[in-house]
C-alpha cells in the first residue's frame, strides 16, 4: 500500500471575479521511502497541491479530492483535531522561505522544542535534548548557543538547517521540501540537498521535493511528476525522463537547459501560463506548443498511460517526435 496517494485533487480559489484553479484534477502516489520531484515554471501548482495536504491553504481556497490517503487514513474524514496530530508528526514541511516562515518573535530552540511538546510525551529536559541532537544532525555548530538564536540572528543557510531541524524534529514519515534551496548560493544548495537525501536514507522517510530546478532533480529523486498549470502532465523514472520525454512541456524545459543546449541561444517557451481568464478549451499547455493543431486546442488531452509516462496529450513525443499524428489527420 502506497504510504500517500492523492486522487483528482483540485483547488479553487474565490477571487473578486469569480473561481481561479489552480490545481486541476492532479494526482500524486507516494511509497514508503520514496524519492519524488514535483517539477515546473510558477504557477503550475506544485506547492498549492501540497499546501492542500498540508491542509494549510487560506479560508478561501476550495479543495476536492476523490481520494487523500496517507498511510491508510482517509484525511478527508478526519476530524480537525485529528489531523493536527499527523500534521507536524507523520507529515512534515520545509517551507520555501526560512526568513518568513520562522516565527521572529521566538528563538529557534523554543520553536524546536513546541514541535516537540505538541507531538511527544518528552519532559522538557528531554525536549532540549532532542533539540541539541537535530541541531547537530543538519549540521549546526555549538547548538546550545544557536537555540538560544531568534531567526534573524541566522544566516540564510542556517535558517534552512534549523526548519529543517524542525521538520525533522518528531521523525515523520513523509517529507515535503519545498524549493528547500531557493534563496541559497550554490555551495550551500549543495549542502542541503547533499543533507536531506542523506537524512531521507538514514531515517527512512518518503521525500517530496517542490522545485523548478532540472539539475536538483537529476542529482537527487529516482521519479518525476512534471505539473503545467495546474495539472499533472507526465510522470517517469528520472532517467527515463531525461533520456526521452514524452509530454513537449518536459522535453521544451529539458531543452532549456544550458548544458543541453545546442545552439549559441538557448532555447526558451514562448508564452506564459494560463491564468484566470485566459485557460484554453483543450490542452493548456496548446498556445506554447510547437506540434499543437485543432484537435489541440478544441479537446482536453487524454492521459497516454504509463507507457508513456502519463503524458497528457493528444501525441506523446517518442526520441522528440510526435507519435500518432499523421493517423489523427
Amino acid at each position: 500500500m502506497a504510504l500517500l496517494e492523492i486522487r483528482n485533487l483540485s483547488v479553487d480559489f474565490a477571487t473578486a471575479s469569480g473561481q481561479f484553479r489552480a490545481v486541476d484534477g492532479v494526482d500524486v502516489t507516494v511509497d514508503q521511502r520514496d524519492l519524488l520531484a514535483i517539477v515546473g515554471e510558477s504557477g503550475s501548482g506544485k506547492s498549492v497541491s501540497m499546501l492542500a495536504l498540508m491542509g494549510l491553504l487560506p479560508w478561501t481556497a476550495t479543495v476536492t479530492a476523490d481520494k487523500l490517503q496517507f498511510d491508510g487514513q482517509d484525511l478527508r474524514t478526519l476530524s480537525g483535531r485529528a489531523r493536527r496530530k499527523i500534521i507536524g508528526r507523520d507529515i512534515s514541511m520545509i517551507f520555501q522561505e526560512p526568513m518568513s516562515s520562522l516565527n521572529p518573535s521566538f528563538t529557534i530552540g523554543w520553536q524546536i522544542r513546541e514541535s516537540l511538546r505538541k507531538h511527544t510525551d518528552m519532559n522538557r529536559r528531554q525536549r532540549q535534548d532532542r533539540a541539541v541532537e537535530l541541531m547537530q544532525q543538519v549540521g549546526i555548530p555549538a547548538p546550545e548557543k544557536r537555540l538560544q538564536a531568534y531567526p534573524h540572528q541566522l544566516s540564510g543557510g542556517m535558517s534552512q538547517r534549523a526548519m529543517i531541524a524542525m521538520a525533522l524534529a518528531n521523525k515523520p514519515k513523509l517529507l515535503i521540501a519545498d524549493e528547500p534551496t531557493t534563496a541559497l548560493d550554490v555551495t550551500i544548495q549543495a549542502q542541503i540537498l547533499e543533507l536531506l537525501t542523506g537524512l531521507q536514507e538514514e531515517i527512512g522517510m518518503a521525500l517530496v521535493l517542490i522545485t523548478h530546478d532540472m539539475g536538483v532533480v537529476a542529482e537527487t529523486v529516482e521519479r518525476v511528476q512534471v505539473q503545467y498549470a495546474g495539472q499533472r502532465v507526465e510522470l517517469q523514472e528520472v532517467r527515463g525522463l531525461f533520456d526521452d520525454p514524452h509530454h513537449p512541456y518536459t522535453a521544451a524545459l529539458l531543452a532549456a537547459l544550458p548544458e543541453r543546449a545546442t545552439e549559441r541561444r538557448l532555447p526558451t517557451i514562448p508564452g506564459v501560463v494560463p491564468g484566470q481568464f485566459d485557460r484554453p478549451q483543450g490542452c493548456l499547455f496548446s498556445p506554447r506548443c510547437r506540434f499543437a493543431d485543432e484537435r489541440c486546442r478544441t479537446i482536453r488531452p487524454p492521459d497516454a498511460g504509463a507507457a508513456m509516462g502519463h503524458a497528457l496529450c493528444h501525441y506523446p513525443l517518442v526520441n522528440g517526435q510526435p507519435t500518432g499524428k499523421e493517423t489523427a489527420a
